[in-house]
C-alpha cells in the first residue's frame, strides 16, 4: 500500500525520523501516538507529499490517492455548504454536465450521422461510468455525509464563508469522506465534533473500505476505530496490533523490558569500564585494554525514551456546600427571534455529576453560562445553594488570562499559599517545562493558553465546578491528569465535553440539552443511550452508532441492559403501563416502516422495469435515426436512472430506520 524506506526527517539539529522503515497495508486503521513533538503532524505530512524527507523514501502505488485533513486552517468561501461538499465528487458532476450536453446534441438535427455515432458511442461510456460510480445517488451521498457531521438541512444552502472556523473543518471533513481516497490522513479530526457527530465519524471510518491513519487525542475514539497502533518516539516507528487502551498496557510492559535490558548493559558497560580505567597504563594489559575499549565503541547503547510523569493531584480543601448547590426554576433565554433555553427548571444536588450533552447549537453552553450565574435569564428564577463556591470554566476561558503575567505567576495568582508548591507539578503535568514557566501567557499558542487556564482551575478552592469544554486542545496524558483530579474532586461537578471516554468515567447523570429544552438521565453515559433506546428515540445514524461500544462493534457481546426497577405499588404499575405504551408505539412505528419499505421496493422494480423496456427501445436497430424521437426517449431513461437513484437512496435510509427500531424491540 505505501511504505517508507530508510525514511530521515529532521528540523536543524532535531532528528525526528532516522532511517525508519515501516510499511501501511490495505484496509489497516493505524492510530499514530506518541509525545507531543515526536513527529506525528510531520509523519502525516510526508506520507500526504506535502513535506519532503531528508533521507530515504515514501514508496506508494501510482494509482493511490492520499487525501489529509489538518488540525485547522482549511477555509471555503463563494459557494453554499452543499455545492462545496458536492465538489468533492467533481469528477462525477463533470460526468453528468458532460452526458446534458451530449443528450442536447444527439437531438439535433443537424449533427451529421458519423459525428452522431461518435458522440453515442460516447454517450454511452459516460453513462456506464456515471452508473458505475454511483452518480445517480450524490446528492443522497452528500446529504448523508453533511448530517453526520452535524449540519441540518436549513445548513446546506448557507455561502460557506459564513461559517465559524469549526464548521469550516466539518465541511472540509466532508468533503475529504466524500472523495474517498485510497488512503485517509487525519490530524485530530474530533477536534471539532460534538459527541453525536463523534459517534456517526466512528462508525463510518470502521465501514470505511480503504487504509485509514489518525492522530487523536480522542481515547474511546481510537479504541472505537483502529485496530493498530504506530508508537513515534526517539526518531522511529514501533507497531502494536491492537487498540489504543491494549497499546497502553502492552507498552508499559514493553518498557519495563527495555529499562531493564538498559540497566544489565549499563552495569556491564560499567564493569568494562572500570578495568580499562583500573589497567590503562599498565603494560601488561595494555591488549586487554584495548581490546575492551574495541569492544565498548562496538556496543549499541539501548536508548529508552523518557518516563512519562504522571502527576497525582488534588483540588484544595474548600467549605462544604448545601444539599441543594443550585435551582433553576422555568428559566427562558432567548436571543433576538432565537429561543435558545424554555422553561427549563432543574435542581443540582451536592455530590452530583453531571453532563451536558446535545449538539453543537442546541444551547449547552447559553445553559451552563445561567448555571454558573454569568448570564442572567430573560425570565425564571436561579437559586444557589448554602455556602456555593463555584469555579466556571467557560469555552473562552483562555482568551481571559493576564497577558502580562508569566505562566508560573498566573498559577500562583489567586491560589492558596499552601498549595504552591504544587504549581511546579501541575506545570509539568499540562507539559509547561524549564523556561516555558517563565513565558508571558500572551505569547502562548490558543492550545497553550487553554493549557494553562485548566492548570489554573486545579489550584483554587471551589465546592462546585462548571465546565465547558475544557479537554479541547489537551493531549491524552494532560487529560488524564485533569480526568484524575475530578475524579477523586469532592464536590459537585457540572460540564461539557466532546471526549466519550471524559464522560463515560466521570458523569452519574447525563442531561440532553436540545430543542431549547433539558432533560436528565441517571447514570453514565452508557445507560443514556440505552434509555433513549428504550424510549422511543428517534432512530438517527448518530443514536444507532452511539449505542454500540467499541466492544459490541469488534464482535463483542453487548453489554446487559440495565436492570428494571422492582415490581410493587402503584408507581411500578404506571411504569409498566407506559412501557407497554412504549412498545406498542414502537411496533406500530416498525410496521409503518416496513409497509413504506413493501410500498417503496414495487415502486423501484416497476422503474426498473420500465428502464429495461426503455433500454431495449434505445437498442433497436434505427433508433438514432429518428431525431424527432431521439430526444424523449433519452430524456425519459435519464429521468428514470435519477428516479432509481433517489428511491433506493429511500430505500437505504428507510432500512436503517426499520432495523434500529427491530433491534430496540424484545424478542418475540
Amino acid at each position: 500500500m505505501i511504505q517508507l524506506s530508510s525514511l530521515t526527517k529532521r528540523y536543524g539539529e532535531r532528528v525526528l525520523l532516522d532511517q525508519v522503515t515501516w510499511h501501511v497495508g490495505d484496509r489497516d486503521r493505524v492510530g499514530l501516538c506518541g509525545p507531543n513533538g515526536a513527529g506525528k503532524t510531520t509523519l502525516l505530512k510526508l506520507l500526504a507529499g506535502i513535506d519532503e524527507a531528508d533521507g530515504g523514501e515514501v514508496v506508494r502505488p501510482t494509482a493511490l490517492t492520499v487525501g489529509y485533513l489538518p488540525q485547522d486552517g482549511l477555509s471555503y468561501s463563494g459557494r453554499s455548504v452543499f455545492a462545496e461538499a458536492s465538489d468533492a465528487l467533481k469528477p462525477l458532476l463533470d460526468m453528468k454536465a458532460e452526458m446534458h450536453d451530449l443528450e442536447h446534441r444527439l437531438a439535433d438535427p443537424a449533427v451529421p450521422a458519423a459525428e452522431h455515432d461518435t458522440l453515442l458511442d460516447r454517450y454511452s461510456g459516460l453513462q456506464e461510468r456515471f452508473r458505475m460510480g454511483d452518480g445517480y445517488a450524490i446528492d443522497l451521498k452528500v446529504a448523508t455525509i453533511l448530517r453526520g457531521l452535524g449540519f441540518s438541512q436549513s445548513d446546506f444552502e448557507l455561502e460557506a464563508g459564513h461559517l465559524s472556523g469549526g464548521w469550516q473543518m466539518r465541511l472540509a471533513l466532508a468533503k475529504l469522506l466524500l472523495s474517498a481516497p485510497g488512503l485517509l490522513l487525519l490530524d485530530e479530526p474530533t477536534n471539532h465534533l460534538d459527541l453525536e457527530a463523534r459517534n456517526w465519524l466512528e462508525d463510518y471510518l470502521a465501514r470505511y473500505p480503504h487504509s485509514v491513519i489518525l492522530v487523536s487525542h480522542d481515547r474511546y475514539f481510537l479504541d472505537a476505530v483502529v485496530d493498530r497502533i504506530a508508537d513515534l518516539a526517539l526518531r522511529t516507528i514501533t507497531d502494536y496490533a491492537c487498540n489504543y487502551s491494549t497499546y497502553l498496557v502492552q507498552r508499559a510492559e514493553r518498557m519495563d523490558r527495555l529499562r531493564e535490558a538498559k540497566k544489565q548493559q549499563d552495569d556491564e558497560i560499567g564493569r568494562v569500564q572500570e578495568f580499562i580505567d583500573r589497567f590503562r597504563y599498565q603494560a601488561t594489559k595494555a591488549a586487554q585494554v584495548q581490546s575492551r575499549i574495541k569492544m565498548l565503541d562496538k556496543v549499541v547503547r539501548i536508548e529508552v525514551p523518557p518516563e512519562r510523569k504522571r502527576i497525582h493531584f488534588q483540588f484544595p480543601a474548600a467549605v462544604k456546600s448545601g444539599r441543594t448547590v443550585l435551582d433553576l426554576q422555568r428559566v427562558h433565554k432567548h436571543y433576538g427571534d432565537k429561543q435558545v433555553i424554555e422553561g427549563v427548571s432543574l435542581q443540582i444536588e451536592r455530590g452530583d455529576r453531571v453532563a451536558l450533552v446535545g449538539p453543537n447549537g442546541a444551547g449547552k453552553s447559553t445553559l451552563m453560562r445561567m448555571i454558573a450565574g454569568a448570564e442572567a435569564p430573560d425570565r425564571g428564577v436561579r437559586e444557589e445553594g448554602h455556602q456555593l463556591v463555584m469555579q466556571y470554566f467557560a469555552q473562552d476561558e483562555a482568551t481571559r488570562l493576564d497577558p502580562t503575567l508569566t505562566v508560573y505567576e498566573t498559577l500562583a495568582d489567586g491560589s492558596p499559599h499552601h498549595m504552591v508548591p504544587a504549581i511546579r507539578n501541575v506545570l509539568g503535568g499540562f507539559l509547561f517545562s524549564g523556561d516555558d514557566v517563565y513565558k508571558k501567557a500572551g505569547v502562548l499558542s490558543g492550545g497553550e493558553r487553554t493549557r494553562l487556564a485548566v492548570a489554573r482551575m486545579l489550584l483554587r478552592p471551589s465546592n462546585t465546578l462548571v465546565l465547558d469544554e475544557p479537554t479541547n486542545h489537551l493531549d491524552l496524558d494532560s487529560k488524564e491528569v485533569l480526568l484524575d483530579a475530578l475524579m477523586d474532586y469532592g464536590g459537585t461537578l457540572i460540564f461539557v465535553s466532546h471526549d466519550r471516554y471524559f464522560v463515560e468515567r466521570l458523569a452519574t447523570k447525563v442531561m440532553e440539552v436540545g430543542g431549547g429544552k433539558a432533560q436528565v438521565y441517571p447514570g453514565d453515559y452508557t445507560a443514556f443511550l440505552w434509555s433513549k433506546a428504550q424510549g422511543g428515540a428517534p432512530a438517527t445514524p448518530a443514536a444507532r452508532t452511539a449505542a454500540v461500544t467499541p466492544a459490541t462493534r469488534k464482535g463483542a457481546p453487548a453489554p446487559a441492559s440495565p436492570p428494571a426497577p422492582a415490581a410493587g405499588g402503584v408507581a411500578d404499575y404506571d411504569q409498566r403501563k407506559r412501557e407497554a405504551a412504549e412498545k406498542k408505539k414502537r411496533e406500530r412505528a416498525y410496521e409503518a416502516l416496513a409497509a413504506r419499505i413493501t410500498e417503496l421496493e414495487g415502486r423501484i422494480a416497476e422503474r426498473e422495469t420500465t428502464v429495461k423496456r426503455v433500454e431495449a427501445e434505445m437498442a433497436a436497430p434505427g433508433f438514432y435515426d429518428n431525431h424527432e424521437t431521439l430526444k424523449p426517449v433519452l430524456d425519459q431513461h435519464q429521468a428514470l436512472m435519477w428516479d432509481v437513484g433517489d428511491l433506493l437512496g429511500q430505500w437505504e435510509m428507510l432500512q436503517a430506520e426499520a432495523e434500529a427500531l427491530r433491534t430496540a424491540l424484545p424478542a418475540r
